[in-house]
This record gives structure tokens, C-alpha cells and sequence, in this order.
């Protein structure tokens, strides 16, 4: 596999909600959360761990979260899928303060999108679809689903829902605008990613 940089575009000005805006951090989490990521607490300590379709999957995760800092391992699920999950770990304590109602997943008051976010969330459930891309949710978040909605529309994504029964839940991106949109937020394709998977370069 070719390591070779991609060529560089000096005069690009990148969006304030891209990749390129602002340096990792254990926030860009919360993008994990808002697909079907799920976040559990152990005193004053909490995990974030994740289902993923795809060994490429692991890969990215694995090294986006190295990047942040946090140690991952993953493990077969008995389905045939990968479950990636972090250590318990206190700096991970406060997303979950942040995301919990009791036991259930929320999103926060005032939660946003942007490139990083959205980077990992396309990394651990996106999916090229006949009619755009796909953004997989969690199955059983239906309370996270509308303000997850309204973070994508704020920043430029407005999301059709596929309901479960239709390949869903998900929200799909659709029509060239809002496609090059969301390859400009999410940044270059990992190495590890197919081109069919990855906004920007499917088809």
C-alpha cells in the first residue's frame, strides 16, 4: 500500500468545522455517540465501545483513538462483527457525565457536529448508498436520533431517515452539494478504508 502524502493545496482555506480546524481530542468522541456508539460508567471512571461491520473499521478506530490519547482493544462478536471498546478510563468520565440519563444515551444540550465528529462516526457506521451515504444510528436510541439530526443540518447535512426496516436506522446523505459537503468535513480517506466506504470516493 502506497504511503505517499497526498498532494498538498496551499491556497485551500479549510472549513471551520473540517478535520483540519482543530488538533484531536477525547471530544471528537462524542461522533461515536452519536452513531451506535455506547458509553457506560464504573465509579469515576467510563468506557466507550462500538460495533463495527468491517475488520477496516478496527484499523481506523483503533488508531483514531490512539491519537486521542486512549487505548483500545477489540474483540469477534459472535455475528461475525468486531466490538472495539477503550479502557475504563477516567478522561472519559466526563463524556459520559455529558451523554447519561441514568443509562440511557443522550445527547448533550448544545451538541454539535463537526469534521473530526463526524470522521469517526463515518469510520465506525458509514455507508455508501445507491442514493448518497449512509450514517448508521443506534438501534435502540430512538431519544438521540432528532438532536443527532439537528447537528447534521446545522452544519450543512440535512439527513433523510432510513427507518430500520429499510436498511436503517440511518440517516442518509443524499444530492452532490451535501456529498462533497460531508467528504470536505470528514477529510482524506484512512488507508485502511475501501473507496467504496468512504465519502468523497465511493463510485
Amino acid at each position: 500500500m502506497s504511503l505517499t502524502p497526498p498532494p498538498q493545496h496551499p491556497a485551500r482555506q479549510p472549513s471551520l468545522f473540517s478535520t483540519e480546524a482543530a488538533d484531536p481530542s477525547l471530544a471528537d468522541l462524542a461522533g461515536l455517540l452519536a452513531g451506535p456508539g455506547e458509553v457506560v460508567r464504573m465509579g469515576g471512571t467510563a468506557r466507550i465501545s462500538v460495533v463495527v461491520d468491517a475488520a477496516w473499521r478496527v484499523h481506523v478506530l483503533v488508531a483514531e483513538l490512539a491519537a486521542r490519547g486512549v487505548p483500545a482493544s477489540w474483540e469477534p462478536t459472535e455475528d461475525g462483527r468486531h466490538l472495539v471498546r477503550t479502557a475504563y478510563a477516567t478522561t472519559l468520565a466526563p463524556l459520559a457525565r455529558a451523554w447519561l440519563r441514568g443509562a440511557a444515551k443522550r445527547p448533550p444540550a448544545g451538541f454539535h457536529l463537526n469534521g473530526r465528529r463526524l470522521r469517526l462516526w463515518a469510520a465506525a457506521a458509514g455507508a455508501a448508498d445507491p442514493a448518497g451515504f449512509l450514517l448508521r444510528l443506534g438501534a435502540g436510541d430512538e431519544d438521540c436520533w432528532p438532536p443527532v439530526r439537528v447537528a447534521l443540518a446545522t452544519v450543512g447535512l440535512p439527513g433523510a431517515f432510513v427507518e430500520p426496516a429499510e436498511g436503517g436506522p440511518a440517516y442518509r446523505i443524499g444530492g452532490r452539494r451535501r456529498l462533497a459537503r460531508l467528504a470536505e468535513l470528514v477529510g482524506d480517506r484512512p488507508p485502511a478504508a475501501p473507496a467504496a466506504d468512504w465519502p468523497g470516493t465511493a463510485g
